[in-house]
């Protein structure tokens, strides 16, 4: 079955009046028919109609037992860092998403839990890394912003062989793209904000367990912690799921024209993106994924914040914004952006320099977009424009 089908197949008509659109159930409670006798809700947080069917959908699509949506992504992650205890270390990704890294490094570190960095994509790395005291190995696979991609088969058995679970933050890619729970791990985690909502007009976070026990305790934190997603965001985000793989579809195909198009530009020193011959995980990527995806990263020859900050304010259809993944393009600066949470010292060893830059490509046709890439890069020679960025720096734009 296509995911396409998939999706449209497992949103449910709604049994009591057949409204093919699940309905949005806004109701903090629900009336019992006597104490502890309901039609299976008591109060939103602990469960909401309109929340399940997402949640069931997500689990489908995913192929897990349990589907959990939360009010943002980082909600998702510390929901999933709390099944860990004092004395617990994390194995994560060196090239993390600047959120995460400061929920690891400022708050999980101060209750005894041990992060340490790894570059994933290395195998034999992660296999000299991991310990007894691994109890969770953190993937995102793309990795944001870099794009790096691990092997998710491989390292997954690394972790059951460790007793460790394994995690994978999944964004990047959907469900469309990549099934991680197919390929071995036990979690999976979305800012479903991204491609599952698709129109940048939410906030939300999901979980998915493989298994049924696993999926049980996580439910449990769901519910202690209370950072449930809304039942009208639940609803935004089914809406967004109809469209995923055809929006999916046309930002992978959109991506893939926009990379070759930067890694044959002059003023460009590298692209990052999983699609070109020339990433150093291409042959990974073309077997685990089922396509590359809309975001692109790539870092300009002249690696300067001033020069990179001109080009990007001269863009007229990727906007300046924090997100990705939505029907329009974005751009952004990590450095100042995304990942200013990360120091310094550790994004330039992770290579998100003071140039490097990120696209998520969205709906636009391929060809205004790579027009307006054009425009931008011709503005930047012209000095005039660039009033206030050293001339060197403009030398070889």
């Amino acid at each position: 079955m296509s995911t396409t089908t998939q999706i449209l197949s497992s949103i449910p008509i709604d049994a009591q009046t057949g409204a093919i659109s699940v309905p949005i159930y806004q109701t903090a409670t629900f009336v019992q028919e006597a104490p502890g006798v309901n039609k299976g809700y008591d109060y939103s947080r602990s469960g909401n109609p309109t929340r399940a069917a997402l949640e069931q959908v997500l689990a489908t699509l995913e192929g897990g037992v349990t589907g959990l949506a939360f009010a943002s992504g980082l909600a998702a992650i510390d929901t999933v860092l709390k099944l860990l205890n004092s004395g617990d270390e994390i194995l994560a990704v060196d090239d993390i998403y600047g959120g995460a890294y400061r929920l690891f490094t400022h708050v999980y570190e101060k209750f005894g839990i041990t992060i340490r960095y790894v570059d994933t994509s290395d195998i034999e790395l992660v296999r000299r890394s991991i310990t007894s005291a691994t109890r969770l190995v953190w993937l995102e696979s793309p990795t944001n912003p870099t794009l790096k991609v691990s092997d998710i088969r491989a390292i997954a058995e690394l972790a059951r062989a460790h007793n460790a679970w394994l995690c994978v933050d999944n964004t990047f890619t959907s469900p469309v793209l990549q099934k991680p729970l197919e390929l071995g791990a036990d979690i999976v985690v979305h800012s479903a904000t991204k491609y599952l909502g698709g129109h940048s007009d939410l906030i939300a976070g999901a979980v998915i367990a493989k298994d049924p026990e696993l999926g049980a305790r996580l439910k449990f934190l769901q519910n202690a912690g209370g950072n449930v997603l809304g039942p009208f965001d639940s609803w935004l985000v089914l809406r967004g799921l109809e469209t995923l793989p055809l929006r999916v579809r046309q930002q992978s195909q959109s991506a893939l024209a926009i990379a070759a198009y930067l890694n044959s530009h002059e003023a460009v020193a590298e692209v990052y993106y999983p699609g070109l011959a020339s990433h150093p995980n291409h042959e990974l990527a073309a077997r685990q994924q089922k396509g590359f995806g809309g975001v692109i990263s790539f870092r300009l020859k002249q690696d300067d914040q001033g020069l990179a900050t001109a080009f990007l304010k001269t863009l007229q259809l990727f906007h300046l914004a924090e997100s990705l993944g939505g029907v329009k393009s974005l751009c952004c600066l990590p450095c100042e952006m995304t990942h200013k949470s990360v120091p310094r010292e550790k994004r330039l060893q992770t290579g998100v320099t003071d140039g490097f830059i990120r696209l998520s490509v969205g709906i636009e046709e391929t060809e205004d977009l790579i027009a307006d890439l054009d425009q931008a890069f011709e503005k930047l020679a012209d000095a005039a424009f660039t009033t206030g960025i050293p001339e060197h720096l403009l030398a070889t734009a």
